[in-house]
């Protein structure tokens, strides 16, 4: 795969099989590998981050930068461990006889750190006011597989209560999907799912700046988030789950570049550094020394965003241009020459970490190199509909991470093997990037990328290319791709589902609402001030379990 892929697959019939009686995982499996008692159980680490694109509410979160924070700060009904096992945390029991309508009772005498109890209305109150359109949250498409969700998602839809959510006590409510989906108890560990306390309905945007959570870590007081330059979180000395920090707190540093970040980690002025800037990726070994650095394969992978509302990608013209774009990449010279062979070549939308991936999804081929076929692919655009006169292609990138020199190599292939106009279009930071996706204004191409929110091919496809999906930011759309969807969330079990999804991004090879490019590896890197560093099944590092030396 990459240079060595160490992760472990993750079995889908595994994580779908979730504990369905109390705790799920217990004290036995999170302190595996905590060394609890060594170092300083005190100490405040650091580590690299980004400006979070809104305010921190989990349901409107779902970009890495302000996910890293929310996943800390928040407990849900359940957790992932580092190998993307499913493990139970508020949940006492999710139980169900027909994969549809599920019975769920939260562990009792769980509080947010402002001491409100956290109770079942605590989830339902949380997830109606995520699906309801007037709240316009950004992961409302969460809850699409609740039964009632298309009514309080509506355009102008006055309902705000879902019919499939049912308190029936303070720890017990059901939830009843509009059709069976064996799978729904794996994505209840996504940020979307978290509680909230009431206050946090009230008033939204104050919450946003000050979130008041249940999980392993709490902000550190007012003022905390300094935006633009860091936020500072401390361990809840409450905390209950499996979850338990091994050290005093985690403060996030925002930095404009990962060569800033990667200065400060030789000087041990910053601990834990997640990505290492293209420059250092031949040296970062020897320049870390023998246990100060790991590389491991994660669920996550790199693509180019063509938005379907930009007109020049529109009808048999675009289908043509979208093609031709992708089969004029040379996807194996840029991993090889740019990421040192660190990244591999994808050959369809998800990643070979996750179980039921599949390398040979009829219609790949569009992703292959083919420079003669792709010139031929935009001169038949070309006589559909001609690419306006002195306008570029455009691909635009955030300039504060690792995206200058392989944008500028895809840019650079364009220009040679279809001849025409393509540069790259940065933008100062991601959140600023993020800005333009969201409220649908791009002028060009971006690229865009992926980190999982849990173990499943499902996640990799409902999310970005559902109609309608919070991630979706090209507005793809297809009724085909859509019912697959469907079909593959039904079905009998994970790895038909598996099949089927597959079968779904057959569709997206034909339509390329995206461009693959290649699958992720999570190359990072720590201090001489601590120790237990691990990247877990999705690239994000293990935050609770570093030790401070």
């Amino acid at each position: 795969m990459r240079v060595t892929r160490t992760s472990k697959m993750l079995s889908v019939a595994a994580l779908a099989a979730l504990t369905l009686s109390a705790c799920g995982g217990g004290s036995d499996e999170s302190a595996e590998g905590s060394n609890e008692g060594e170092g300083n159980s005190t100490a405040i680490i650091t580590a690299n981050g980004t400006e979070p694109q809104n305010p921190l509410m989990p349901v409107n979160t779902n970009e890495v930068g302000g996910g890293r924070i929310m996943d800390l700060l928040f407990e849900g009904l359940v957790s992932y461990d580092a190998d993307g096992n499913t493990v139970n945390e508020l949940a006492e029991s999710i139980e169900t006889e027909d994969s549809q309508t599920y019975t769920i009772k939260v562990k009792a005498d769980q509080k947010f750190t402002n001491g409100e109890p956290i109770t079942a209305k605590s989830f339902v109150d949380a997830w109606n006011f995520g699906a309801a359109a007037k709240n316009a949250q950004l992961n409302s498409y969460f809850f699409e597989s609740i039964e009632g969700y298309d009514v309080v998602s509506a355009e102008g839809a006055t309902e705000e209560t879902m019919t499939g959510l049912t308190v029936v006590d303070d720890s017990t409510f059901t939830v009843k999907l509009s059709q069976p989906e064996s799978d729904f108890p794996q994505r209840l560990g996504y940020t979307a799912f978290f509680p909230l306390p009431a206050e946090a309905l009230v008033d939204p945007a104050a919450f946003g700046e000050n979130p008041i959570g249940n999980g392993p870590y709490m902000l550190d007081g007012e003022g905390a988030w300094q935006h633009e330059v860091q936020i500072d979180l401390v361990a809840n000395p409450d905390y209950t789950g499996t979850r338990v920090p091994q050290n005093g707190g985690v403060t996030f540093k925002f930095y404009s570049s990962f060569d800033a970040a990667y200065a400060d980690l030789q000087s041990n002025n910053l601990d834990i550094l997640d990505t290492m800037p293209t420059a250092a990726l031949k040296t970062f070994k020897t320049d870390l020394g023998e246990g100060r650095y790991s590389e491991k394969a994660y669920a996550g992978n790199q693509t180019i965003t063509i938005p379907g509302y930009l007109p020049e990608f529109s009808g048999e013209a675009g289908e043509l241009r979208r093609q031709a774009i992708s089969m004029a990449i040379d996807r194996e010279e840029i991993t090889d020459v740019v990421f040192s062979g660190s990244r591999e070549p994808a050959t369809e939308f998800t990643a070979p970490v996750i179980e039921g991936y599949s390398d040979s999804v009829p219609g790949n081929e569009v992703l292959e190199f083919n420079p003669e076929k792709a010139k031929e692919l935009w001169e038949e655009a070309e006589k559909v509909s001609p690419w306006p006169a002195d306008k570029p292609f455009t691909i635009g990138y955030n300039a504060d991470a690792n995206h200058k020199e392989w944008i500028d190599a895809v840019a650079n292939g364009l220009k040679n093997n279809l001849g025409i106009q393509a540069e790259g279009k940065p933008y100062a930071t991601f959140k600023e990037l993020r800005a333009d996706a969201s409220a649908k204004t791009l002028t060009g191409a971006i690229r865009t990328g992926w980190q999982a929110d849990y173990p499943s091919l499902n996640n990799f496809l409902g999310p970005l290319y559902g109609t309608g999906a919070g991630s979706n930011d090209g507005e793809y759309s297809s009724e085909e791709f859509d019912n697959l969807l469907s079909e593959g969330l039904s079905a009998s079990s994970p790895e038909e589902g598996a099949k089927i999804f597959n079968k779904a991004q057959e569709v997206l090879l034909k339509d390329l609402p995206v461009l693959p490019l290649w699958y992720q590896v999570a190359q990072s890197g720590w201090s001489e001030n601590v120790d237990n560093v691990e990247t877990g099944w999705n690239g994000v590092p293990v935050y609770y379990n570093v030790t401070a030396k």
